[in-house]
């Protein structure tokens, strides 16, 4: 018996696939004519994915961040980027505007106090309960685990940039 329930999933860890894996959902989604919405926070580079989800007009995403700062600490204007995306999500989460939202790097922004646990709490409890909701990002914390259906962890066993292969075109942005 299918379930309408709109699910929530949260992929986390210090792996490689998080994003990877909430545009793969999105992908799968669109292929079923499926309305999507992808939130990046934190994210204001220009990233190759942005070209494919171009050609779906079934998804829609746009990024709260400037530049990646996550080698510096935030500026004022990386926390009002985030806010206004956060505010703006809130209104999309509890529409019927969308199916599957994903917010991604919102683990992220939470751990550098852009976003407060209070608000995803919040904004987890009073989402359509339909709308299939993805929040991506490392350092998930375990007190939110419980608002979750869905929790895959990521973990690094080995990746090539410890030997100093640089991120590649195509693969990693």
């Amino acid at each position: 018996m299918p379930n309408n329930k709109g699910m929530v999933h949260f992929y986390t860890g210090n792996g490689k696939g998080k994003t990877t894996a909430a545009l793969g959902l999105a992908l799968r989604s669109a292929g079923l004519n499926k309305r999507i919405f992808i939130a990046q926070f934190v994210k204001g580079m220009h990233y190759a994915e942005l070209n494919s989800i171009k050609k779906h007009e079934s998804i829609k995403l746009k990024q709260f961040g400037r530049d990646c700062f996550i080698e510096n600490e935030p500026v004022e204007e990386d926390i009002l980027a985030a806010k206004q995306g956060f505010e703006e999500v809130k209104k999309i989460t509890t529409s019927n505007e969308y199916d599957l939202v994903i917010l991604d790097e919102i683990f992220i922004a939470m751990h550098y106090n852009l976003i407060s646990q209070d608000e995803v709490v919040e904004l987890i409890k009073s989402k359509n309960q339909n709308l299939e909701l993805v929040l991506t990002g490392r350092n998930a914390p375990e007190s939110l685990y419980e608002y979750a259906d869905l929790i895959t962890e990521m973990k690094e066993i080995k990746h090539y940039y410890n030997e100093g292969i640089e991120a590649r075109p195509g693969i990693e942005y």
